[in-house]
């Protein structure tokens, strides 16, 4: 052999057929794609009572959608209240379609090398926001809404990249659960109304 190392290389036994797969996944991915949806109807969006509040999942990877690189929900926060305090890796997009209140957020220290470390910085941002508006969350932000409204309740739409958790990092860590969240409810549409109504 020419080359000094092909006793090295010409090690190994084993076979698989590793690129013919990424053939056959294109291959099939019209069929499969045709029994994805490309509409999405409300009967088929699962709400989830969850650690960071009332949602209602518009796509997820798990629904069979043809939507491959964005997650979003829509949250639902009752009269002053508020929901529960995360953290992660991707940047976050929320529109505010109805009801005002405000964001706390804290920015953190990173270090990525071998490992990955977080620490927060000590300054909390506070950002008033109402119907209409869109709030950025930068990457690795811890944050929290809040409902200002005593009377009425917040609807959020909040878009997500699914390109952190491909990486690899997604990175996700619930510090605070929101008031709501009761484990194992199973959530339905009469108990999502009576959380809406004010209680004072």
């Amino acid at each position: 052999m020419a080359w000094g190392e092909s006793k090295t290389w010409l090690t190994g036994s084993d076979n698989q057929a590793l690129y013919q797969a990424l053939l056959d996944d294109s291959e099939a991915a019209p069929v499969r794609n045709s029994k994805r949806k490309k509409v999405v109807h409300p009967s088929d969006m699962p709400w989830e009572l969850s650690r960071q509040g009332i949602l209602k999942h518009l796509l997820n990877e798990q629904m069979n959608t043809r939507m491959e690189s964005v997650d979003a929900y829509m949250q639902l926060i009752p009269p002053g209240s508020r929901s529960g305090k995360h953290r992660h890796l991707a940047e976050e997009c929320v529109y505010v379609l109805e009801g005002r209140g405000y964001d706390l957020h804290q920015d953190c220290d990173v270090e990525i090398t071998d490992t990955y470390h977080w620490t927060p910085q000590d300054e909390v941002k506070r950002y008033e926001w109402e119907a209409g508006d869109v709030i950025y969350i930068p990457p690795n932000t811890i944050h929290q809404h809040f409902n200002a409204d005593p009377a009425r309740p917040v609807r959020l739409i909040s878009a997500i990249n699914r390109i952190y958790q491909k990486f690899g990092l997604n990175d996700l860590e619930q510090i605070e659960d929101a008031p709501e969240y009761r484990p194992g409810v199973t959530l339905t549409a009469a108990m999502v109304a009576e959380m809406m109504q004010n209680k004072a």
